[in-house]
């Protein structure tokens, strides 16, 4: 006999360590030909830093996204960075960045200033080109005011604020921003067989704000799909047949494939933070924490059984039935 069933869970998960030493660094420098070299220690696993952190130097400085050259450099000779963690990278590292290039702005309309016959205060940048507000007609290129000028750089760098937490109580604030979930999961599950199939899968989270909705949207279904293997397939000890049949090579550890995922339904809610750049928090791994209780809640709503060991493989679900 086949049931259907419905679960819902909800979760958070913390974004930048109070505790101190969470620390990243950004030097933007500007090029002649009017882009920007933007010099991190952050590297990029897939999740799109990138991208972002290059949208927001772009944004800072005025110029196309296409003019950003990004180099994730070894902290030993570059800039430092805590590391690629804790979903903290568009949090402290994007801080880093806009600080990086709001100096360099600075440090290039100051530079424009005479080449314009004007004050640094009445000049703004747009599409790769300085203008007065002023005057109009008055204006050049950033590659030229970069080329007629010395070294055009900035320098940023963020930490939160460390706040202990007091030893008397135990209490205190052990991240800078919160991130918020939620997820509905849909099963229908083979009583007879054990088998699970995932029908649907809706998930909301709190980015702060989106820097970049398309990437969000990955984040949520790449998340999503590591927490539907988590919650039905992944394991390295199976009981059945015997436990010498447990996984030996990557080819046998069973996870989700494309004929495995069902619909992923994804919803983006922006409760900015006060202190992460234009509002943004961390994004990554909150993905994967909250939509296998989900799926555990499903299952149980299916069969009336409670399993509260991941992952939920046929062989528990029978075993639990059979109790």
């Amino acid at each position: 006999m086949k049931k259907r069933g419905i679960g819902i869970a909800a979760g958070m998960y913390g974004t930048a360590v109070m505790g101190g030493g969470d620390k990243s660094m950004a030097v933007i420098e500007l090029r002649p030909d009017g882009g920007a070299d933007l010099l991190l220690g952050s590297v990029d696993l897939g999740q799109g830093s990138t991208t972002v952190l290059a949208q927001m130097a772009a944004h800072e400085l005025g110029i196309p996204y296409d003019c950003i050259s990004v180099h994730a450099m070894d902290t030993a000779v570059g800039p430092f960075c805590a590391g690629t963690w804790g979903s903290r990278l568009t949090y402290v590292a994007g801080n880093a960045v806009v600080a990086a290039a709001r100096e360099a702005r600075q440090c290039l309309l100051e530079a424009a200033a005479p080449l314009l016959k004007a004050s640094a205060v009445e000049l703004d940048i747009s599409e790769g080109k300085i203008v007065s507000r002023g005057n109009p007609e008055a204006s050049m290129p950033v590659a030229e005011a970069v080329f007629k000028s010395p070294l055009i750089a900035g320098r940023g760098s963020y930490a939160p604020p460390m706040r202990l937490p007091d030893f008397t109580t135990g209490k205190g604030n052990c991240f800078h921003a919160l991130a918020w979930g939620a997820a509905i999961a849909e099963v229908e599950v083979d009583t007879e067989t054990g088998e699970v199939d995932l029908l649907r899968l809706a998930c909301a989270y709190d980015a702060g704000r989106a820097i970049n909705p398309m990437l969000v949207e990955g984040q949520i279904q790449g998340g999503a799909v590591m927490a539907q293997g988590q919650a039905m397939l992944e394991q390295l000890y199976p009981c059945y047949p015997t436990v010498d049949s447990q996984p030996q090579t990557f080819h046998d550890y069973i996870i989700p494939t494309a004929m495995d995922i069902p619909g992923i339904e994804c919803r983006i809610h922006e409760c900015p933070s006060p202190e992460g750049p234009y509002g943004a928090k961390g994004i990554g791994e909150i993905t994967a924490v909250v939509p296998h209780p989900a799926i555990a809640e499903a299952i149980c709503n299916a069969i009336g059984v409670r399993i509260d060991e991941i992952p939920i493989t046929p062989e528990k679900i029978l075993r639990a039935l059979q109790r």
